[in-house]
């Protein structure tokens, strides 16, 4: 026979309550069954012990029950109020008959005081309470918890039920204070009246287990802080053959695919959806090619999700069966969006400093005509010459920060005064050449460097293409705040005739582009009329104070 511990504890418990009730209604009445007599069978069935078929005598009562029976049977219940127990009601030896043969620990909580009367499971969970626990009044055999207990009295004494999963509680059970933690069920056990006259508890200790879980969730966190720091967006492996695809769950978040299915697996497909469409293909062919030969697979590709882009390096390899058939093919992914800015940044730097050298030649050209048509002898054209280079190096100070990376180090300034400095090295002492008109409006320190290079990109343009490129050419420069931004005009005249926008967009245009609306949050429009380039800019008066 299979034995009880061939039955779930659940059904157990609920085959306990089921034959209590019943025999305290009335409802079975045979000997045998309401005096516990019986073991649960596998499949739920009853069967009789037959060492005790001549029972239904009182004197032999607790019939075995392991050492909590033999105990029953030796204490003096006199003190616990219980009175001899020749005289105790059928219902709460039913109830005591079959709770001791349960492997499950269980305790019965009699009477309004509680007394605890248990298996011999339970017996081990008490620790170091036991014996002593053993017929005590329950609020006072774990004092540290009498609260807790007192409701689990008021509810099943009134005809409730509790039940708790994983309910912490301080217990002193090897004299010390110890955290752990339980899943408990009460329900009420019925007296001879009909009523209820104690508490059946099942106590299961899942103390070993929470703290497992714990301590792996632990230790996840910091795998997961471990590869974060490393870059590592996690590790993949595909089964190939039921093309189903396992991840870490922040690997599955990083390709859109819901985290849950990383560890129950999904299509390559839907991972596949979450790299750059320009990359996917791409992608997709590697990972076969690398599938069919055998050869290491090394990529570089985009994700995107919510509008961002990161990049990655994926490193795997295919695994093969005994039929030499792709079987599985595992990997990792690292982020490597950083170095992939970082390059970006470079290769901008190189170019940015290639069109520098050639606008500082394209300035010194225009300043050394500049100074010779203005000076009438050698030493004015160097002092007037070196005028304008000093004040030429004065602008490129305030640009420096956005070319270095370095915008920390501006400063706060006017519009004025920026306005000013950038266009100071192509005056040349008429006062119709250069014309500047508007407020001191503050400019922050972060937005300095935004608009000097925009201004200075727009400059160096009139200087090699526009109005500065002729003697007779000039340029007005307007601006001022209105509603929550701040617009300017800069208007050229008398420079080369314009047929038409250019066809292409240099370099230098780009960066203007970029300041004004990535850094600056704001609009720039070019009108490219006939007799001169009129240029419009707006940005939020809240993005120019930063």
């Amino acid at each position: 026979m299979g034995g009880v511990d061939a039955v779930a504890p659940e059904l157990q418990t609920l085959l306990i309550s089921l034959i209590t009730i019943a025999c305290n209604l009335g409802t079975i009445t045979t000997p045998l069954v309401c005096h516990g007599v019986f073991t649960v069978q596998k499949f739920g069935l009853v069967e009789f012990d037959a060492r005790m078929a001549s029972s239904g005598n009182n004197n032999s009562f607790p019939f075995g029950g392991g050492e909590m029976g033999a105990l029953i049977s030796l204490r003096d219940w006199s003190d616990a109020g219980l009175g001899p127990i020749s005289g105790w009601p059928q219902s709460l030896k039913t109830t005591v008959g079959i709770l001791l043969r349960s492997p499950v620990p269980i305790v019965l909580l009699w009477g309004p005081d509680g007394i605890m009367i248990y298996n011999d499971a339970y017996s081990v969970f008490a620790g170091g309470r036991h014996p002593l626990l053993f017929g005590s009044k329950v609020r006072e055999g774990w004092p540290e918890v009498a609260d807790f207990n007192d409701n689990v009295m008021k509810v099943g004494l009134s005809g409730g039920t509790l039940s708790y999963r994983d309910q912490e509680l301080t217990l002193h059970r090897k004299g010390f204070p110890e955290q752990v933690w339980m899943n408990l069920d009460y329900s009420p056990v019925l007296g001879e009246n009909g009523r209820p006259a104690g508490v059946l508890a099942v106590v299961v200790e899942t103390t070993q287990r929470v703290l497992a879980e714990r301590a792996l969730a632990k230790a996840e966190e910091r795998l997961r802080q471990a590869l974060n720091a490393s870059g590592m967006v996690g590790t993949f492996d595909w089964h190939v053959q039921s093309d189903t695809f396992f991840s870490d769950a922040r690997f599955a978040e990083m390709f859109s695919v819901d985290p849950a299915k990383g560890d129950e697996g999904a299509p390559l497909a839907e991972y596949l959806a979450g790299i750059h469409p320009e990359d996917a293909q791409r992608i997709a062919s590697a990972v076969n090619h690398a599938a069919v030969t055998g050869e290491k697979y090394l990529q570089e590709y985009r994700l995107h999700k919510n509008g961002n882009i990161r990049w990655v390096e994926a490193r795997g390899e295919c695994l093969y069966d005994k039929d030499s058939k792709p079987d599985r093919f595992v990997g990792v992914v690292v982020d490597i969006t950083i170095q992939k800015e970082a390059q970006e940044r470079q290769r901008l730097l190189a170019r940015e400093a290639d069109h520098r050298v050639k606008n500082i030649f394209a300035n010194f050209h225009s300043m050394i005509s500049l100074s010779a048509r203005s000076a009438s002898t050698p030493k004015e054209m160097a002092q007037a010459l070196h005028g304008r280079l000093d004040a030429l190096l004065r602008a490129k100070d305030l640009i420096r920060p956005g070319i270095m990376g370095t915008e920390h180090e501006s400063k706060h300034t006017t519009m004025d005064a920026l306005v000013r400095t950038v266009l100071q090295p192509y005056e040349d002492g008429s006062p119709s050449r250069i014309i500047l008109n508007g407020p001191d409006v503050p400019v922050g320190a972060k937005a300095v460097t935004g608009l000097a290079l925009a201004l200075h990109e727009t400059a160096t343009n009139a200087v090699k293409y526009g109005a500065l490129s002729r003697p007779s050419g000039s340029i007005r420069v307007t601006w001022g705040a209105s509603g929550d931004d701040l617009h300017l005009e800069w208007d050229e005249a008398g420079g080369p005739v314009i047929d038409g926008a250019p066809v292409a967009r240099g370099f230098g245009s780009i960066l203007t582009e970029r300041s004004v609306t990535g850094e600056l949050g704001g609009k720039i429009e070019h009108d490219w009329r006939r007799n001169g380039l009129r240029l419009t800019l707006s940005v939020p008066l809240e993005r120019l104070a930063v």
